[in-house]
Parts: structure tokens; C-alpha cells; sequence
């Protein structure tokens, strides 16, 4: 059975674990914690994501962004990120939500129902009337992804395509 729960310190050895072999980069989701010791991440990587879902002491050009991890039973299968309402950054670039699947999970399924577990909470969070999301023309996957979940491509660069989808 898939869900989603947010980042929190009950699923700390887990959750770190994840984040710590999550790319820097992956197709546009960026990860600072990637290589994280654990006592790092308990004493600032998780209390950060917390933090941030809150919108408390964000930097300048963030805006609140809830961190949920995709779990498979009591396994994480993925991490999904919601950004609460968009700057103009966000408008023109990643949008409300960034996902990524761990590379042995991949083609189950499991981003598919990710997604639409995560539009339902950012349908109760994002104020916008439709949800924004990117993705890089070289991941046709994921666009797949998004497609299956209700999205239309609105526009396009030498490089990515801007998804929307209804809330």
C-alpha cells in the first residue's frame, strides 16, 4: 500500500537514510543533503524540512515547501515536494510540486499514484487555480507521469515542458 507522510522524526533513521543517496540533482530536483551524515541530519537536514513546511526562518527566495516521503509499506519509495504558492522564480521555472522515485522503484507505478496522492494535498494548499509543474524533455517518464494525472503542456523550451493541471 502506497502513502505519503511528512517529514518527521518518528521515520528519522529512514528518512535519512533516502535523502543521504538522492542525487544532487536529479532532472531539476536538487538535493543539498545528498552524501549526509546522520547526526547532520538530525540536527539540521530534518529539523529544516520541518521548518520549512512551516514557512519558518526560509531564506530570502523560498517560499514553504512541504517535504513528503512516498512510502511502499514501510519501505520510502520516493520523495515529493510541495511549494506552497509560487514567486516568480517558481512561476517561470520547477512550480508547486518536484518529485523523484528511487532508481529501484522506478516503472511500478509508484510515481503515478505519488502524484496523485500529492495533488490532493497541494488541491488544499496551493492558492493558484492550477498546479505548476516542469519537466525536462529528456524524461519522458515523468512527463507520462503528469499526463496521467490530468496535466496539459501549456509551453515549452529547447529543454523542459511546462505541465499544468487543474486543481
Amino acid at each position: 500500500m502506497l502513502y505519503l507522510k511528512a517529514a518527521n522524526v518518528d521515520d528519522e533513521e529512514k528518512e535519512w537514510l533516502f535523502v543521504k543517496d538522492m542525487p544532487v540533482d536529479e532532472n531539476g530536483l536538487t538535493n543539498c543533503w545528498h552524501g549526509i551524515g546522520r547526526k547532520e541530519f538530525d540536527e539540521q537536514a530534518l529539523p529544516d524540512m520541518i521548518r520549512f513546511s512551516k514557512g519558518i526562518d526560509l531564506p530570502d527566495w523560498m517560499v514553504p515547501e512541504t517535504y513528503l516521503f512516498l512510502w511502499n509499506g514501510d519501505v520510502i519509495v520516493g520523495q515529493f515536494r510541495i511549494r506552497h504558492f509560487l514567486n516568480d522564480a517558481l512561476r517561470e521555472g520547477a512550480g508547486h510540486i518536484g518529485y523523484y522515485i528511487g532508481k529501484e522503484h522506478r516503472g511500478k507505478g509508484f510515481a503515478t499514484e505519488g502524484l496523485r496522492l500529492t495533488l490532493e494535498r497541494a488541491r488544499k494548499i496551493v492558492p493558484e487555480d492550477e498546479i505548476y509543474l516542469r519537466v525536462n524533455k529528456d524524461n519522458p517518464a515523468s512527463l507520462k507521469v503528469m499526463l496521467k494525472n490530468g496535466g496539459r503542456i501549456v509551453a515549452e523550451n529547447e529543454e523542459k515542458q511546462f505541465v499544468r493541471i487543474a486543481k
